[in-house]
């Protein structure tokens, strides 16, 4: 009986030892699942369409309003220079004088000869009209009084002679004295007081440029304008219209302070570099710019009416190299996008392609997220994340017609 009883427990005690090491492993089981995450929270942009002109950044040098040569006009020694190298001069001005002296005894002979012809004339008139008065009366045969008109006559041509004479003689003497054909800025003499001067000689005395306004002469490639033409007909992009403004950029890397405006397009191409010349007209009121200076010209020829544009924060790049975006989709998933970046404007990339208006793009929290990851997205003012927009910054590449040529992109 006693047997019995034991067998009988046995069961018992090892139906409860099994149930107190199951719920044991239930409880250790429980208290190690971790709880459940929520979705992570990253600030987004959503982008949008806006008004920009697309800006070329073009290299290019200075070149003078206006240039002229100052050569003499009569030949001579050079008595005196009137002018300090360097200086302003304005048209009219007196730049040298030559050895007046052959040229004023020039002058005096022709208004001698010019006084003889006039006094052939006083005594040639009334013997012509008596001779006229004679020959009514048959007092004179009519070859008489033909022969005294036409003394007449070679007397009043010879003072219309004369007179030319007096005034060739004049301006003879006048070029004696050699002045500044345009205003604007006198170079360095190229002769001294003392030399012997030649009309209409090769070589200059000295050099006068114009400089203000200035041109600015740059080249753009036919390739890029012939896209951007194209572009404007098709509708993507819109023409500027006349009166496009240019901004300088200085060989130091400062800002030239004034603006000017882009004047003519050249109508070929030159064959050898395959560009095309554009100059601008720029004021230079203080002559800081000088003919030959290299300077980069910035010119929008076009507005892009649809740009897009991300804080550049939203752009990194792969391994590939490629710029990326993250964007969050209508499900609230994050998908990764390769975009192609173009101009800098402030803070943000232009995107020219990958990227439409209306997608929301991740700009905080982009490391704590990866492509397929449900998060919960919070919209960020774009202006705590991007500058205000402004014109298109070309990429430092020197790549012209940005943003649509799509050329530099994010780092």
């Amino acid at each position: 009986m006693q047997s019995g009883v034991v067998i009988g427990r046995r069961p018992l005690w090892r139906l409860l030892l099994l149930s107190a090491l199951v719920l044991g492993l239930a409880a250790c089981a429980k208290q190690d699942d971790p709880p459940a995450s929520p979705h992570a929270e990253v600030g987004v942009v959503t982008l949008r369409s806006e008004r920009l002109p697309v800006a070329s950044e073009l290299s290019g040098r200075t070149r003078a309003y206006l240039t002229a040569d100052v050569r003499p006009r009569v030949g001579g020694i050079l008595r005196k220079r009137l002018f300090t190298e360097g200086a302003v001069v304005h048209e009219g001005d007196v730049l040298y004088e030559i050895d007046p002296a052959p040229y004023q005894a020039a002058y005096d002979s022709a208004r001698g000869t010019l006084a003889q012809a006039e006094a052939a004339v006083l005594s040639a008139r009334p013997k012509a009209e008596r001779y006229r008065r004679l020959a009514e009366l048959d007092a004179v045969s009519q070859q008489d009084r033909d022969d005294a008109l036409a003394s007449l006559k070679q007397a009043q041509a010879a003072v219309v002679a004369a007179q030319a004479g007096l005034e060739s003689a004049r301006i003879d003497l006048e070029y004696t004295r050699v002045r500044a054909p345009i205003s604007g800025r006198i170079g360095t003499s190229a002769y001294t007081p003392g030399a012997l001067v030649t009309a209409d000689q090769t070589d200059a005395l000295a050099t006068i440029h114009q400089l203000d306004p200035i041109y600015v002469d740059v080249t753009q490639s036919s390739v890029q304008l012939l896209n951007l033409r194209r572009r404007m007909r098709e509708g993507a992009l819109k023409s500027a219209g006349g009166g496009v403004p240019v901004g300088l950029t200085l060989e130091d890397g400062s800002r030239y302070a004034h603006e000017g405006t882009l004047a003519v397009v050249a109508s070929e191409v030159d064959e050898a570099t395959g560009t095309v010349k554009l100059r601008a007209v720029v004021p230079n009121p203080d002559h800081e710019l000088l003919p030959g200076m290299y300077v980069k010209a910035s010119l929008s020829m076009a507005i892009d009416e649809r740009a897009v544009l991300a804080p550049q924060q939203a752009v990194s790049r792969n391994g590939k190299g490629e710029a990326t975006v993250l964007v969050v989709d209508d499900a609230g998933r994050v998908r990764s996008r390769v975009v192609q970046t173009g101009a800098a404007v402030g803070s943000r990339w232009v995107i020219t392609a990958g990227a439409a208006a209306g997608e929301r793009v991740v700009v905080q929290g982009a490391q704590k997220v990866r492509a397929g990851d449900a998060v919960r997205a919070v919209e960020i003012d774009p202006g705590s994340a991007a500058s205000s927009p402004g014109e298109a910054r070309p990429a430092p590449s020197g790549t012209s017609e940005q943003p649509a040529s799509g050329g530099t992109q994010a780092d």
